[in-house]
């Protein structure tokens, strides 16, 4: 037997043995943290955390990670897939090689913080509200006074988190330097196969770019704001924008709500994804799509089991956000139910978080899509028609929205973590301005940063984000022009053509993390990621009629 051989019947074993053990942690894990996101019951944090620590200090063993790093220095396997798990196991192991009581802490802390964002109601007067309802008073109410209150109410949790928040940060980098990393940030970026140097660089140059279309959209919604309040432009303030921040665009010249009233979110999103041949009915009876006492109040999708087990939460209402969070959520679960499973199972998962993104948010931006809408809600094809371009100009105000928004939380999460020292109260307010053209009020000094809950439970996740909507440009760039033939119909084609489904299940879903994000993106699309489909979808380039 060659020595070639003999290292990859070893490898074999060694993941084996790994994988018989890490499976049923994560299995029980993930059904348990599904009960603590649907009841916030102690029971279920309690659970969670001991999982989570046990899954992170099977990695944090010293002994494993050094045979691994000795299989790598003798030379690659020779089989492909073992080749990309021990790729994936080094990078693992590597950033949990610390202390257990560490670990342990860091696993704490997080749960905690989640729990008490799960379980955090916002005071408004003298009442505890949710998300939707402040949301609802910065939507609707014309009310300075109130939409003030709605607003701070909004970043009641930062002061609650601030301390444990701060004290995670420090935990987590002082474990980065004992792995030899100047920070979290750094370690977390290389670890996930991302490169810091590379999406600065591009962040530099998505700021340089959208800045010209960022002033004409600003200028123009802040003298509607104005008007609407009935206040010099120089008095708009954090709360006058229709999100607590700022990362949905207010509403234009239109709403698009209406179109959803009475309408059951399920079943539109099953018809749509049936139509492009991805079926979610298994799916829609896994989840928990509606708001109560004790649940998370976010959106999210998990695979529980690797396998069938894809489970979504939402907290529907009958309106375009909620429908566009449906499409949205199931552009993941698709992604999860159609990854091959004769794949290994460390491999049995979306091939980097912007990939499955990237997915979800080439779906969900379907609910402002006017072929979309006709097709699934039935709006009316007049009105539809009458309003066409202000549509379109609230697709890309949304993701103009979204990309300054994004560009705030990158660098404030690398600066939080380069020097957690710092005023960071301040250095929110800078960037906020830098980014957003947004002014806080005077005398303001609360920890508002710390009320997004990423800083807490998604670490150095952000970026993905902005990778993602790229990434949803080109592959919808390409289904649109290759696999649909481009021409007058190809958003029909979009809307309800099999051929849709079945790229997506054969050249993206199936590979799972076969291959390193960036081959899966030329292996698809036929180029690298690139900036220019999104920057055409900003420009109005790619308008939908």
């Amino acid at each position: 037997m060659s020595t070639t051989h003999t290292r990859e019947s070893e490898l074999a074993a060694f993941i084996e043995k790994l994988v018989g053990e890490l499976a049923p942690l994560e299995l029980e894990h993930n059904r348990n943290y599904w009960k603590l996101a649907t009841t916030g019951e102690e029971r279920y944090l309690e659970l969670c955390t001991r999982l989570d620590s046990q899954m992170r200090l099977m990695f944090a063993k010293k002994e494993p990670y050094e045979f691994l790093k000795s299989v790598a220095a003798a030379g690659p396997p020779g089989d492909d897939l073992l080749q990309r798990q021990l790729d994936l196991l080094l990078n693992a192991y590597r950033a949990k090689q610390l202390p257990p009581e560490i670990i342990e802490r860091q696993v704490a802390l997080e749960k905690k913080l989640e729990a008490t964002f799960t379980n955090f109601r916002a005071q408004l007067d003298g009442q505890a509200v949710s998300d939707n309802a402040i949301i609802e008073v910065l939507v609707g109410s014309d009310d300075s006074a109130q939409r003030r209150r709605a607003w701070e109410a909004s970043k009641q949790v930062g002061t609650q988190v601030e301390g444990d928040l701060f004290e995670l940060v420090k935990l987590r980098n002082e474990g980065a330097r004992a792995l030899g990393f100047p920070n979290f940030y750094s370690m977390s970026m290389q670890l996930d196969e991302l490169d810091e140097a590379e999406l600065f660089a591009l962040l530099d140059e998505l700021e340089a770019g959208t800045q010209p279309l960022w002033d004409a959209y600003k200028g123009d919604l802040d003298a509607r704001l104005a008007k609407r309040f009935r206040l010099p432009v120089a008095e708009l303030a954090p709360w006058h924008y229709a999100d607590p921040f700022f990362q949905q665009a207010p509403a234009s010249e239109v709403n698009v709500d209406p179109f959803y009233a009475g309408q059951d979110l399920e079943t539109l999103t099953e018809r749509y994804f049936s139509a492009i041949g991805l079926e979610i009915g298994d799916l829609l009876k896994l989840a928990d799509l509606y708001e109560r006492p004790g649940k998370n109040q976010h959106a999210f999708c998990m695979s529980v089991d690797r396998a069938a087990e894809v489970r979504v939460l939402c907290n529907n209402k009958e309106n375009e956000k909620w429908m566009g969070t449906m499409l949205h959520e199931y552009g993941h679960a698709v992604y999860d139910k159609y990854v091959d499973r004769s794949l290994p199972w460390l491999l049995r998962s979306s091939a980097h978080i912007l990939a499955t993104e990237a997915s979800a948010m080439i779906f969900g931006r379907l609910s402002k899509n006017p072929v979309w809408m006709r097709r699934y809600p039935g709006a009316d094809p007049a009105a539809l028609a009458a309003q066409a371009g202000p549509i379109s100009r609230a697709v890309r105000e949304q993701l103009l929205v979204q990309t300054r928004w994004e560009l705030v939380m990158i660098h404030f999460e690398r600066a939080l973590y380069a020097d957690p020292s710092q005023d960071l109260r301040a250095l929110w307010t800078k960037l906020v301005a830098r980014f957003q053209g947004v002014t806080m009020p005077a005398g303001r000094n609360a920890p508002d940063w710390a009320a997004k809950i990423h800083f807490s439970i998604a670490p150095v996740y952000y970026q993905n984000y902005l990778l993602g909507e790229m990434l949803a440009s080109q592959l919808q760039d390409h289904v649109l022009e290759k696999v649909l033939g481009g021409g007058a119909d190809k958003w029909d084609g979009f809307c309800g053509d099999p051929r849709v489904g079945e790229w997506f299940k054969s050249e993206y879903y199936s590979h799972g993390r076969r291959y390193n994000w960036r081959v899966l993106v030329t292996r698809a699309t036929g180029r690298p990621l690139e900036s220019r489909p999104f920057v055409d979808e900003l420009a109005g380039k790619a308008d939908v009629r």
